[in-house]
């Protein structure tokens, strides 16, 4: 199971963490996981290349993904954070949460 966790302050989305897999096909063929990646992938890129804002990005090859707006969201930010998850609520829509489960974590400091 994928499980997502997008991170947000005074209301409004700076990061995500992503983990696991979600098994629904075999390797190659699991359209989840290919949606869940395409989602998290264009994401970073677009903050990274598409705004000024300083970021964090952690990968691993167990498939975690860490990352993170360092300091002030850009306006730009903020909708590419709100575009990942309407994607990501999405896929959680269509498959359930057998193979995704997404969270929502209010913070107090950064």
């Amino acid at each position: 199971m994928i499980k997502v966790c997008i991170y947000s302050k005074d209301n409004s989305y700076f990061g995500f963490k992503v983990s696991g897999h979600a098994n629904y096909g075999c390797c190659g063929k699991d359209v989840v996981c290919a949606g869940v990646s395409a989602l998290v992938i264009n994401t970073v890129n677009s903050i990274e290349q598409l705004t000024d804002d300083s970021t964090c990005c952690e990968e691993y090859e167990d498939g975690l993904v860490k990352f993170k707006v360092m300091g002030k969201v850009s306006p730009k930010s903020k909708l590419l954070f709100r575009s990942l998850r309407l994607g990501l609520c999405s896929i959680y829509e269509e498959y359930g949460d057998k193979y995704i489960q997404i969270y929502f974590r209010e913070v107090s400091h950064v």
